[in-house]
């Protein structure tokens, strides 16, 4: 595996030194490459942040970067988008190092999760701010999505390449493409389709449309098979904002199935208990999040609501509070009494529970790892997002580009909506995905003389 790993990188090297280009977009499109690690010092690190860290040095050395202000203005002293804020970041997190005690763990995280998605930010805007730049960006997350979900659906027909017996088996399969578990193929294609759904409707060619709308489709069977519920309702919330942003039509078409869908919903009864059960919270993995939360948040009560756990430390900060166990609650109005007094019921009713990586809720996520500044810090770098993606869609009536400016909104709808239940940023694949949408939006936001000052490939 050693011999792989070095002569892919020695390759990768050459890629990035004849076409610089080339290599930013092979890593945009070979994102879940993450999967393949290595340590480097006692540090853990993936083929997916050597890449990164390829592909910025050369960046540094030998074009723009080459002089040390083009890190904070680009070349014609145009400051970078989101500058502040990305300098913020880097000293939160690194604050967070500190509070986790400096542990390789810590530093293996920063770099990771802060440190590269933002270098990766940086080559974005630099090599790809153009229209043409943006397309090809687009296209590279589109083949990554394409793979990843052809591989899903694969396994969902075969069986095959689903470590876990009970997701492999034919009656309770749930499929995990290349990453291991059902929820990272939500928590990573359900953002990506509603930039591909933008950029359709931005009046691409005819073979773009084509590509894109079989990657739309075959992303969608992927969740569906890995029964990501959090992915498939934040879809919907995005969906539904799409709608009823894009245009007339749309809107009428939106308010009436969202009518439809409230009408169903409480007048069938199954898909009323259905609902129920998602939104409440009441089923197993429901159960098992609301008492991640509790315990979070006593252990952020106890003298940690300003510094959090500090990175990668939360699994040892929260142990403390961690419970065993917790008696499932199966909607029996008598179920707490039948806890007290039959031991048989009990017994039936116990589910043992680990502790997670993550309180697996977006807020208490960037609370735990960063602390309160860190968890404010990003509450500010979505919503501000959100607005600018807004506003260039309603600003910006004659340009097509306006819906992936709406694509990008409905994007980080999906990544809020399923991350009150989930981890959307902490992840190799998921923190790199957070920034290069934000370098699309960016790019869509430079004036036409800010783009032309920089060396852009496209």
């Amino acid at each position: 595996m050693t011999i792989l790993i070095v002569t892919f990188l020695i390759l990768f090297v050459l890629l990035a030194w004849k076409r610089l280009d080339l290599a930013v977009l092979f890593i945009i499109a070979g994102t879940p490459l993450y999967l393949l690690r290595f340590n480097v010092a006692k540090i853990p690190t993936t083929i997916l942040e050597a890449m990164i860290l390829i592909a910025f040095a050369f960046w540094f050395i030998i074009y723009d970067g080459a002089k040390v202000k083009t890190l904070l203005k680009k070349t014609g002293r145009t400051p970078y988008p989101y500058k502040w804020e990305m300098i913020a970041v880097l000293i939160v997190s690194w604050a967070a190092i500190i509070v986790a005690g400096i542990s390789h763990e810590a530093l293996g995280t920063w770099k990771a999760y802060f440190l590269e998605p933002l270098l990766l930010f940086i080559l974005i805007i630099n090599l790809f701010s153009s229209a043409n730049g943006r397309k090809k960006i687009i296209f590279a997350l589109a083949t990554s999505a394409l793979i990843v979900s052809l591989f899903a659906v694969y396994q969902k027909i075969t069986g095959q390449f689903i470590s876990n017996p009970f997701w492999a088996a034919e009656n309770t399969r749930r499929v995990v493409s290349f990453f291991g578990y059902p929820n990272a193929v939500g928590l990573f294609l359900s953002p990506l389709i509603m930039i591909f759904v933008g950029y359709f409707f931005s009046k691409p060619r005819l073979s773009e449309k084509i590509f894109l709308a079989i990657t739309i489709f075959t992303s969608l069977l992927a969740i569906v098979f890995a029964q990501s519920s959090g992915a498939i309702i934040g879809l919907a919330a995005a969906g539904f904002i799409f709608m009823l942003l894009a245009n007339k039509k749309s809107r009428i078409s939106a308010l009436i199935l969202a009518v439809i869908t409230v009408i169903a919903i409480f007048s069938y009864l199954p898909l009323k208990q259905l609902a129920l059960e998602k939104f409440t919270l009441n089923k197993l993995s429901g159960q098992i999040r609301q008492e991640q939360w509790t315990e979070t948040k006593k252990m952020l009560a106890a003298g940690r609501w300003f510094q959090g756990a500090g990175l990668s430390n939360y699994q040892k900060t929260v142990a403390p509070y961690h419970q065993e166990g917790i008696f499932l609650n199966n909607g029996d109005p008598n179920w707490l009494e039948k806890i007290r007094i039959s031991a048989e019921f009990r017994k039936q009713m116990w589910q043992p529970t680990e502790i997670y990586m993550y309180p697996h809720n977006i807020f208490l996520n960037f609370w735990s790892e960063l602390g309160i500044l860190g968890a404010l810090l990003f509450c500010w770098i979505i919503a501000k997002f959100l607005w600018q993606s807004g506003r260039f869609f309603l600003k910006e009536k004659t340009s097509p580009e306006r819906f992936i400016a709406l694509g990008l909104l409905a994007s980080m709808i999906v990544l809020v909506v399923h991350g009150l239940v989930d981890v959307p940023y902490f992840k190799n694949d998921l923190s790199v995905l957070f920034w290069v949408s934000i370098a699309l939006l960016s790019g869509l936001n430079l004036k036409p003389n800010e783009k032309n000052s920089a060396k852009i490939n496209s």
